[in-house]
């Protein structure tokens, strides 16, 4: 499984993911009152509230039809904006790992070891 961070802005975080022979885009979405992850364009997980949304998404990649198989990532975002007082703000998304069980796919930002 091979991973690529395509866009990383305040409100969008956009991944694509290679597993094997099939390309897969991972989205990530803030709204004003939810956020929400989709894979190849199907709502995963959402999170609602005005602070204290969820940071941290559970996935599971190439599950059977009767639910078996398939491989566990873990998506965390850091969806702070910019320090002001070093960049004026930036419009950007503070950090994003992508994780399976042998280790990091991507890691960006503040959640870079």
């Amino acid at each position: 499984m091979h991973a690529e961070l395509v866009r990383a802005s305040w409100r969008h975080v956009d991944i694509k993911i290679v597993n094997g022979d099939r390309i897969h885009i991972l989205q990530w979405r803030r709204n004003m009152l939810w956020d929400e992850v989709l894979l190849d364009g199907t709502r995963q997980s959402y999170s609602r509230g005005l602070w204290g949304r969820e940071k941290v998404y559970g996935l599971v990649f190439g599950r059977q039809q009767d639910g078996t198989g398939g491989t566990q990532v873990m998506l965390m975002l850091d969806p702070a904006g910019g320090d002001y007082e070093k960049d004026g703000m930036s419009q950007r998304i503070r950090g994003v790992r992508l994780e399976t069980s042998e280790g990091p796919l991507i890691a960006y930002g503040s959640l870079d070891p």
